[in-house]
């Protein structure tokens, strides 16, 4: 027998080692929507913030809402006060909706109707909600609501929260718009001046996830013969920082995160790029000005960094359009929908909780198997309850029939009593089921978020944010190196999901 030799043992270095889907913990895998082959797809494009670069959410959060109480108490008059309030990063999920007339946040099922509603910290009753929204669907493009889908707006609606709270045991009506206003006004403001990131370039181990697989994925996708680019909102001054902490001498062959990427766009302002005209420019590097070009580009180039630009001249200039490019990001409205919409390139969405979800689900398998059979009880019990009343409606009517003989008549009164008494032990059966299945479900969901539950869920369906990652993500994962273990040729394949008359 041959010993193995060094060769051998650079060739399999070389070739690496792919997985099946089986191997990978299920926190890890990729999941698939619209089947995608990979082997179709020639470039592959990625966000930064939160995609490539992911954050420890709660230190984010709380420094975003400390540098923005600064900017309403300095700049918006409010008082000092607000900064000795307790805010909780953990209180909110992505997929809430701001209700800026009324000073209420609420989550959504897929069908746009509210689910669960508070005002301030306090939770509204259903008939409170009802009459707040009368059980019609909320329409996302009104300027009086807010959707919260990206985890970069979580503290807009944890203060949001906090604040009404607050202004409500103040004298005076509180201006529930304007609260909100002011702190996306602030907000922005801490982002636009530097103050947020200036924070965190000085100290990226405390806000950024290093992901020591990350590098290892994007030079398997390279290795295959696929091209790289990056497509960020963030400018190059913070882009470089944070790039070169996550890649920079990762791997010999890449001594710089810029090896990784065939093009670079900073300041891609999505989702104008995706919808607008604007020009590409130059960038310096080394100053991060402006460079000028004699002119407009015609050709993006590896060793040049780019701002700006747009969709239709990105393809031009590449060549590659359509269903040969994956774009990989974060954010439902900027990175996926208008791709899917409005363009054909395929998409594939980084959801950082999902690895926090599916860990809770997996511990909660046995209950979640629990409240599936007492619903599905719940129902059998139900359809017994309409089956009786039916026969007992049936029996009202021929005892009003004036042509029942006497005999029948007794023998239905009879019928009758029966029926009442066992229509009643049903519905008290039923009354105690609900309360479990209340009880059950109330304690899975605070195991995901205690007050908002899930975020991909919403009762027993979809959440609206989870039905719009189902409708307009071809693939979705926890975090980019999730890809590593997959062949970048693989073919995904989306499994097949039932209607409710086949189960």
């Amino acid at each position: 027998m041959v010993a193995t030799t060094d060769v051998d043992q650079q060739l399999g270095a070389l070739l690496g080692e792919t997985t099946t889907e089986i191997d990978v913990p299920r926190k890890n895998r990729v999941f698939c929507n619209r089947n995608m082959r990979m082997d179709s797809i020639e470039v592959i494009g990625f966000d930064m913030d939160y995609t490539l670069a992911l954050y420890h959410q709660d230190r984010l959060e709380r420094l975003s809402i400390e540098l923005t109480l600064g900017k309403l108490i300095d700049k918006h008059g409010y008082p000092e006060q607000i900064r000795d309030i307790h805010y909780d990063p953990r209180w909110a999920i992505r997929g809430v909706m701001v209700d800026r007339q009324l000073g209420n946040v609420f989550k959504l099922d897929r069908h746009s109707f509210v689910g669960r509603c508070y005002h301030g910290f306090r939770e509204l009753t259903h008939d409170e909600r009802k009459a707040a929204y009368r059980n019609e669907k909320i329409n996302l493009s009104n300027d009086r609501f807010e959707w919260i889908d990206t985890l970069f707006g979580l503290p807009e609606a944890v203060m949001y929260t906090t604040l009404v709270d607050w202004a409500d045991r103040q004298t005076g009506t509180p201006a529930y718009d304007k609260l909100f206003g002011d702190i996306r006004t602030a907000i922005d403001e801490a982002h636009r001046d530097d103050t947020l990131k200036s924070v965190i370039k000085a100290d990226l181990p405390s806000y950024i996830v290093k992901d020591p697989l990350l590098g290892e994925a994007l030079h398997k996708f390279r290795s295959s013969g696929k091209k790289l680019f990056l497509l960020t909102n963030s400018l190059y001054d913070y882009t470089a920082v944070v790039m070169s902490y996550l890649l920079d001498g990762e791997r010999k062959a890449y001594p710089s995160w810029r090896n990784y990427f065939d093009i670079v766009i900073v300041g891609g302002a999505k989702p104008a790029f995706f919808n607008e005209l604007r020009p590409f420019v130059q960038i310096d590097p080394q100053t991060y000005q402006p460079i000028s070009t004699n002119g407009e580009i015609k050709h993006l180039s590896r060793d040049k960094i780019y701002q700006g630009g747009n969709v239709v001249a990105f393809e031009q200039m590449t060549g590659i359009k359509g269903e040969q490019v994956l774009y990989i990001g974060d954010h439902i409205y900027g990175d996926i929908l208008r791709l899917r919409k409005q363009h054909m390139w395929r998409t594939a969405m980084v959801l950082q909780e999902l690895e926090r979800e599916i860990s809770v689900s997996d511990r909660l398998e046995a209950q979640i198997q629990d409240l599936e059979l007492l619903d599905r009880r719940h129902r059998n019990l139900e359809s017994e309850i309409d089956y009786q009343s039916l026969r007992l409606k049936k029996i009202h009517r021929l005892l009003e029939e004036p042509t029942t003989n006497a005999s029948l008549r007794v023998r239905l009164e009879e019928e009758r009593k029966m029926m009442r008494a066992s229509i009643d032990a049903l519905r008290d059966r039923a009354n105690l089921m609900d309360a479990e299945v209340d009880s059950l479900e109330a304690r899975i969901d605070r195991a995901y978020n205690s007050h908002w539950g899930s975020c991909l869920r919403e009762g027993n369906e979809n959440s609206r944010f989870g039905e719009q990652v189902n409708d307009y993500a071809d693939l979705y994962t926890s975090r980019v190196s999730n890809f590593g273990p997959y062949s970048p040729l693989r073919y995904f394949r989306a499994p097949r999901r039932p209607m409710p008359h086949e189960i």
